[in-house]
């Protein structure tokens, strides 16, 4: 019986059609199997560049454009379009095999010959070529075939290799933008490593070209898988790997491992990968965890999305770090008292009215964490001679034993009401797990590790035996959007040598990213290993419309104007729930969704369901982490909300930490605005936020 694969460029262009054709789509492919040797037949195309391609018929006026096989079953759905625009692709474009990775390729063969004379007449009058530096046997080595590198030949600018990124295979241009962003052959070669086959590849076996296009085809068996990919077509190809992602999942690492790299580059999905192939190994249970719930549930629908056999999917555990502290606390000990907030923030300021401290209440509590907890001190003596690095105000031997006595009798206090912190159940929970000699997890992959505390991390050391590939991390210190520092070394993970950076964003346009790599620039922002981090490499091959900036002189004009904005995305045939909107106050929130109410557009809350089909998602910037939309507002970006003078500490009481405070909010900023895809709207009322002043 035939199967289907389906090319990527559909699964990106799916969501854009109509809601009614799309469903035909998954009408017409639902019976594929069927129908490809009775009604529904596949026709071939009159002046079509390749021999392989057929039409089938969508509706009255849409076709698809399916390549048939040679020999076997399998066939791939390359287009969906208008049936003239159907045609005319199928004229225009010719399908190969690249000689370097025996994966397939498309080109616009009729823009590349329109064009190559009009180069080739410019080059021979340029001072300069692009690629005159690199010869015919490297390019030759790095997959590149004849006609493209004629074209290549006749380039002499980045301008001109950008322009034909449209219509140049795929692969190929890759390689040539990274010969020209400087990289030698080899440096080219390595990044391509996981993809250059060790044997000569057969470039006219289209049909193996496709079965090994893991990267590029999504190959289904039957119809229900083929309805799971229609349903959630961007999702499903996320979980696909470029291949360089792929050598990071498939290493062996003795000992902890991490991946870093800017937002979109896909370390999700990596760690969902990573935590696939050590549940495949059968060496015990594999945790997935991260800081906060919404996120774990994030994560346990990847890896849902991902694994498809249930003895795999039993040795994989989904939790955050709380969860698995509360859990290892709970079998020991019972269910715990729990401080909540409120109450302990009475308990700090109760303690300084009576020992008449010279320190505030937020002070003494985040010396107690990022200090005491994060040092595991437990003497006076050890809090004396505890390193303060980061903590900014400079405290004398005598101003130490007043801090110790505060933070002394708050312990003693938890003690006698038999009261528990979330601090003080991972302390516990992780003496426990110090202490055991069987170990709850084999293997622990960590996602967002840029947000974990130090007794967190602690917890997680402790969880599993140091061994090979016991520790996996994914994350990016630009976007920390708490309060929390780290050096992994002081936590006993070492990761030195077994590190790996990822460049290429596959979620965000190139126009998006650029505007939102700005808020960032020339900030010091730590790599958790005693250095500095970057992500100035980070790029992407889309391109789309340029963010859209714009300010009001009152609220009321804002929200009106995200009104109008909302509905003309949606009018554009956005679905509401690829729509977002982001605001650092929750109140602002709050009355963004009444407007919206008003004027007859459904908003869901993110702080009391998930996303909905439905409903355009309104969420504080905290929430937005870990979610992408189409189209994003980020509203209420001025100089009074952001930063948010709640979350910054003021400079005359503590310096240090009022710039990390300001750091920490302009990464916030950052992370909100690249949950963006496609269109970025920033908005603001009154005077625009100063974090905005270098981009806008």
């Amino acid at each position: 019986m035939p199967s289907l694969g389906i090319d990527r460029g559909f699964l990106l262009d799916f969501g854009t059609l109509e809601r009614s054709v799309q469903r035909r789509v998954q009408e017409v492919f639902a019976e594929f199997e069927a129908s490809t040797h009775t009604g529904l037949h596949l026709e071939r195309i009159i002046n079509a560049r390749s021999d392989r391609y057929r039409s089938i018929r969508i509706n009255q006026f849409m076709r698809g454009i399916v390549m048939a096989p040679e020999s076997g079953d399998t066939y791939t759905l390359l287009k969906v379009l208008p049936h003239d625009d159907a045609y005319a692709w199928a004229q225009r474009r010719s399908v190969s095999v690249n000689s370097a990775t025996g994966g397939i390729e498309i080109r616009d063969e009729v823009a590349i010959d329109d064009t190559l004379p009009q180069l080739a007449a410019f080059a021979q009058t340029a001072d300069l070529l692009l690629f005159e530096d690199v010869n015919d046997a490297d390019m030759r080595r790095l997959g590149i075939d004849e006609k493209t590198l004629a074209f290549a030949r006749a380039l002499t600018n980045t301008y001109q290799l950008d322009a034909a990124k449209s219509f140049l295979p795929g692969t190929q241009w890759d390689v040539l933008f990274g010969l020209a962003a400087g990289l030698t052959p080899e440096e080219v070669w390595a990044d391509m490593g996981a993809a250059i086959l060790d044997e000569p590849v057969d470039t006219t076996d289209l049909d193996a070209a496709v079965l090994r296009s893991k990267d590029r085809v999504v190959l289904v068996d039957g119809p229900d898988e083929l309805m799971a990919v229609f349903e959630h077509p961007f999702a499903t190809w996320r979980v696909y790997l470029h291949p360089t992602q792929q050598a990071v999942v498939d290493a062996s690492y003795k000992g902890p491992a991490r991946v870093t790299g800017g937002p979109g580059t896909g370390k999700t999905v990596v760690a969902l990968h990573r935590a696939h192939v050590l549940a495949k190994r059968d060496e015990g249970q594999v945790l997935v965890t991260t800081f906060t719930s919404t996120l774990s549930d994030t994560l346990k629908a990847g890896v849902n999305l991902l694994v498809d056999r249930p003895e795999v999917a039993s040795r994989i555990d989904v939790q955050n770090v709380d969860r698995v502290a509360h859990k290892v606390f709970r079998d020991e000990h019972g269910a715990p008292r729990l401080l909540d907030g409120d109450s302990e923030k009475s308990a700090w300021q109760s303690i300084v009215v009576n020992l008449a401290a010279p320190f505030t209440a937020v002070f003494l509590a985040e010396e107690w964490r990022q200090v005491v907890l994060a040092q595991r001190v437990d003497s006076a003596a050890g809090y004396l001679s505890a390193k303060r690095t980061g903590r900014g105000r400079r405290l004398g031997s005598s101003q130490r034993a007043q801090a110790w006595q505060a933070m002394w009798e708050f312990e003693r206090m938890l003690v006698e009401t038999g009261s528990w912190t979330h601090e003080t159940i991972r302390r516990e929970a992780t003496k426990i797990l110090d202490e055991a000699t069987e170990k709850p997890y084999r293997h622990i992959v960590i996602d967002e590790a840029q947000d974990l505390s130090p007794d967190q991390w602690r917890l997680l050391r402790a969880a599993v035996p140091e061994a090979n590939d016991d520790i996996f991390i994914a994350g990016d210190t630009h976007q920390r959007i708490y309060d929390n520092r780290v050096s992994l070394r002081d936590v006993g993970i070492k990761v030195t040598g077994r590190s790996n950076k990822l460049n290429l964003n596959y979620r965000t346009t190139a126009e998006i990213l650029g505007w939102s790599l700005g808020l960032l620039h020339g900030e010091p922002i730590d790599d958790m290993e005693g250095g500095l981090d970057s992500i100035a490499g980070c790029k992407s091959h889309l391109h789309g419309t340029a963010p859209s900036t714009k300010g009001f002189s009152s609220q009321d004009g804002e929200i009106r104007h995200l009104v109008e904005s909302v509905k003309a995305w949606i009018d554009k045939g956005i679905a509401p729930s690829e729509i977002g909107i982001a605001t650092r106050a929750k109140w602002l929130g709050n009355a963004i969704r009444d407007q919206f109410s008003a004027h007859g557009v459904a908003a869901a809350d993110l702080a009391k369901s998930s996303r909905s089909d439905n409903a355009v998602s309104v969420g504080t910037m905290h929430r937005m982490k870990g979610l992408e939309f189409r189209c994003l507002a980020v509203a209420g970006v001025n100089a009074k909300l952001v930063p948010a003078d709640s979350a910054v500490t003021p400079l005359e009481e503590d310096e240090h930490t009022h710039l990390q405070d300001l750091q920490r909010e302009r990464c916030l900023l950052f992370v909100a605005c690249t949950r963006a895809r496609e269109e970025l709207l920033v908005t603001w009322h009154g005077t625009q936020s100063p974090f905005l002043t270098p981009v806008t």
